[in-house]
């Protein structure tokens, strides 16, 4: 059927597989949230934004009422959550965030991803200097004024909002703010009836590594690997 099939073909194939990764991920959360704060997202802020970010992926409805109620289950899966932080080939630092039921299984996987590389895992708290916890909002910015925006949601603890295209190459409006304001923010951008696409609590490198092209070829080999990992929620790096 040609070349441009097989392209397309190969495209359709990757989105799918990102869905899915996507999706599994979501589950977590929604279980996690579940587990914390119980089924009711009207008073569990943590299950509500999940349940939003679920559907910014077009999670199907089904799949999210599946998830919170195998959470709601007492044989139900407990995943803690770890955080480890290590450094890629040329001196790339990479932070993941992991949701696991096996500890062991965790740090062992990640910890051959970082040899098989050349790379190394770190003490926790060694990257602090490069990351940042944020509270990041994604949204649609229409025909919003986002000058006049900008100023309104300062004392809701906004620190940046600028545009960014999203994976389809249309415009996404982005805020930052501490993620200790993530509930103050969300709370003013509902009142002002905007329709957030993403909420979610993120790390923003606050210094960055510049490499060669051949050179981000071995560090995003590490990163490939940690993100087919299912036991891993995130991956960050201060690649430039």
């Amino acid at each position: 059927m040609g070349r441009a099939f097989e392209f397309r073909k190969e495209r359709k194939f990757k989105r799918w597989a990102k869905m899915a990764v996507q999706f599994t991920r979501l589950g977590k959360e929604i279980a996690m949230a579940v587990k914390a704060g119980g089924p009711n997202p009207d008073g569990n802020s943590r299950l509500k934004t999940a349940i939003q970010n679920a559907k910014a992926v077009n999670m199907p409805k089904d799949r999210v009422e599946a998830a919170i109620k195998r959470a709601s289950s007492k044989d139900s899966s407990n995943y803690e959550e770890i955080v480890y932080e290590g450094y890629a080939p040329h001196g790339v630092a990479v932070l993941i965030e992991t949701a696991t039921d096996n500890t062991n299984r965790t740090v062992a996987n990640v910890r051959s991803y970082f040899n098989k590389v050349g790379g190394a895992l770190g003490k926790t708290g060694s990257l602090d200097f490069i990351f940042q916890r944020k509270a990041v909002f994604r949204f649609l910015p229409g025909e919003l004024d986002l000058e006049e925006l900008e100023l309104e949601l300062i004392d809701a603890g906004l620190e940046d909002l600028f545009v960014e295209d999203d994976e389809e190459g249309n415009d996404i409006a982005v805020i930052h703010t501490p993620f200790e304001d993530f509930g103050k923010m969300q709370k003013a951008l509902e009142e002002k009836g905007i329709e957030v696409k993403s909420a979610k609590l993120e790390r923003v490198t606050l210094s960055t590594a510049e490499v060669s092209e051949e050179q981000a070829v071995d560090v995003l080999k590490l990163i490939d690997k940690l993100e087919e990992d299912d036991d891993v929620q995130a991956v960050y790096h201060n690649m430039a």
